[in-house]
């Protein structure tokens, strides 16, 4: 098939592209860059700079290629970012979304996978999280994704165009042979901060309170390796030639911020300054959430499912690119 990846460029979506051509298909990845890199996409995609805002650039996209799918990643996605602008993220993220989607339609191309987000349900009260738990969005990112959700619901019901959404919380770890990783600036995931303080990048890793109802006190969170996230999506969009589906990934129990710090230590051989800090405002002390609907349905079964595949695999990507992308995009141009 030929697949069009939304966000390629990024963290998830570059897994993604990777997965699909390693499985035979064709890939043309549409990204604005804002936080992708150009040297994540596998050359042998091709690539477009371009941004979802922009509805003649997507009808010339959609005009020149003849997609049988769409895989869509691009979207602002900093949930504290979202607390602080959140018609931005509403705006943004929904309307490039729609667009989209009204571009597949006037093409013609009936299938679309959501990268959606486990934090549609807020504050749940069943652990792990269930795709029938109420859904009540905690910040305006999860809020801006529930919408996409509800907007591919009508394209289904109204143009049959099927879509698979896929809620999670954490990606975490890279691809094992080193070449793909988590890059981001600013960089607000815990595990590649806990490699920065271990590398001497960062002073030490600040912990957000130890009083939790928690076995060590501190924060447990859902962690699901990236490449784990590729297969899924590859094995919900074999489902749309048949139906529309939504499905939640975790790893089913989570770890703890103790946990990781320790994993870390463990992994790098380096000890990791820590330092304590207050609770923040809104932090659950448990989100977790549940894939056993996806691996009974469509026999998904995470390749990397323990915290230290995660932690060694993204450790082995920042030992090799300490620099993220930058190093590899100058690496490239000297060549």
């Amino acid at each position: 098939m030929t697949i069009l990846v939304t966000g390629g460029a990024g963290y998830v979506g570059s897994h993604c592209v990777a997965a699909l051509l390693e499985r035979g298909h064709r890939v043309v990845v549409f990204d604005n860059l804002r936080q992708g890199h150009r040297a994540a996409v596998r050359p042998q995609a091709e690539f477009i700079q371009g941004d979802l805002a922009d509805r003649a650039a997507l009808a010339w996209l959609f005009a020149g290629h003849r997609f049988d799918a769409v895989l869509h990643f691009a979207a602002l996605s900093l949930v504290g970012e979202s607390m602080r602008d959140p018609h931005t993220y509403l705006h943004d993220n929904v309307v490039n979304a729609m667009n989209l989607v009204q571009a597949m339609v006037r093409a013609g191309v009936g299938k679309i996978v959501l990268s959606s987000t486990a934090a549609l349900f807020g504050t749940p009260e069943t652990i792990p999280i269930a795709e029938d738990a109420a859904i009540d969005p905690g910040n305006p990112y999860g809020e801006s994704k529930f919408m996409i959700e509800r907007l591919l619901h009508w394209a289904d019901r109204c143009h049959g165009v099927r879509s698979a959404c896929l809620r999670y919380f954490n990606a975490a770890g890279a691809h094992p042979d080193g070449t793909l990783g988590e890059d981001h600036n600013p960089e607000t995931h815990l595990i590649p901060l806990v490699l920065d303080a271990a590398a001497g990048r960062r002073p030490h890793i600040e912990i957000f309170g130890d009083d939790y109802s928690t076995p060590d006190g501190t924060c447990v969170r859902d962690y699901v390796h990236v490449c784990d996230l590729a297969d899924a999506h590859l094995l919900a969009l074999d489902v749309l030639a048949e139906r529309s589906c939504r499905y939640n990934l975790g790893n089913g129990r989570g770890y703890s911020v103790r946990e990781v710090v320790e994993t870390a230590e463990r992994v790098t051989g380096l000890r990791i300054p820590v330092r304590m800090g207050a609770r923040r405002p809104g932090d659950p002390p448990v989100l977790v959430a549940s894939s056993e609907r996806i691996k009974a349905e469509l026999g998904w079964q995470p390749r990397f499912p323990d915290l230290e595949s995660m932690v060694r695999t993204a450790w082995e990507w920042r030992r090799r690119h300490p620099d993220g992308f930058r190093g590899a995009a100058a690496a490239l141009a000297a060549e």
